[in-house]
């Protein structure tokens, strides 16, 4: 089956109306917020399993035999429903990508929903609740923040241009932060999405992450890529397509960066 223009303006839309929903949701718990640790450097909250019921539903209503590869599962694990029927369409969504802040009371997090065809994303969509920001992206088109096209910077490191990078890390500070550190201003929102959708539209040059899942990067890098970033591991190969099917929530350590700064972040990663 080939998926039509046609039929990813519509899949957009339904993850539009969903990411929007579940951002209001979350606008609302947040000052109810009941948290747990998940794993040792991991909390999740009620309103993570809230909101990603309420992406999924949403979905549902429109694409019942569709996939879904989404943060929370029982147990601390992942969520996943294999889809059924010849579409072969997976979501991947992390319904709060930023839990460590929503928990806190900080409003810098995002619903995240992608749309995933023959192993890459298709459609992507970042919403920050927070700023009512609507980011978006269909694979071959171009990006768009709250309906108007948004492009990467044209930006070499400066002592005026900013990076995105992670901010635990298990064993210190790695050599390569301090080097970026030393070419740019450093930033960490604590949300791989956010970041990815602040290099979509030029507030940052470059980003790097070093274990995010499927669910934390697929919309971010797709709408990145359609403003015309470039996504990739650290080796520089592409993050997409893969085998949906055998995924069980592997890290993907990503880099990003607009066409000027990108090789010399590969660099610094190598």
């Amino acid at each position: 089956m080939k998926l039509e223009q046609t039929d990813l303006s519509r899949m957009l839309e339904t993850a539009v109306v969903a990411a929007r929903l579940a951002g209001q949701r979350a606008m609302e718990e947040i000052s109810y917020v009941k948290t747990s640790v998940k794993s040792p450097d991991q909390l999740v909250t009620q309103a993570d399993v809230i909101c990603q019921q309420i992406i999924i539903e949403r979905i549902k209503e429109t694409y019942p035999d569709d996939g879904f590869v989404a943060e929370e599962g029982n147990a601390g694990g992942m969520f996943k429903q294999p889809p059924r029927g010849n579409r072969r369409v997976w979501w991947a969504i992390d319904p709060i990508d930023g839990t460590t802040n929503f928990a806190k009371g900080m409003l810098l997090f995002t619903v995240a929903i992608a749309a995933m065809y023959e192993g890459e994303p298709v459609v992507g969509v970042v919403y920050d609740p927070a700023t009512d920001s609507m980011y978006t992206g269909v694979k071959g088109d171009n990006a768009q923040l709250n309906g108007r096209r948004i492009n990467v910077s044209d930006e070499g490191f400066d002592n005026f241009s900013s990076i995105g990078t992670d901010s635990f890390f298990d064993n210190g500070v790695p050599k390569w932060v301090i080097t970026l550190m030393e070419r740019a201003r450093s930033r960490t929102l604590g949300s791989s999405c956010l970041q990815l959708a602040y290099l979509a539209k030029g507030s940052l040059v470059g980003v790097v992450f070093v274990r995010p899942k499927l669910w934390d990067v697929a919309a971010g890098a797709l709408i990145a890529e359609c403003a015309g970033a470039i996504v990739s591991d650290w080796k520089g190969n592409k993050l997409f397509p893969f085998d949906l099917d055998k995924y069980q929530g592997e890290e993907l350590a990503t880099v990003g960066a607009n066409k000027k700064v990108y090789q010399e972040m590969l660099a610094v990663l190598k």
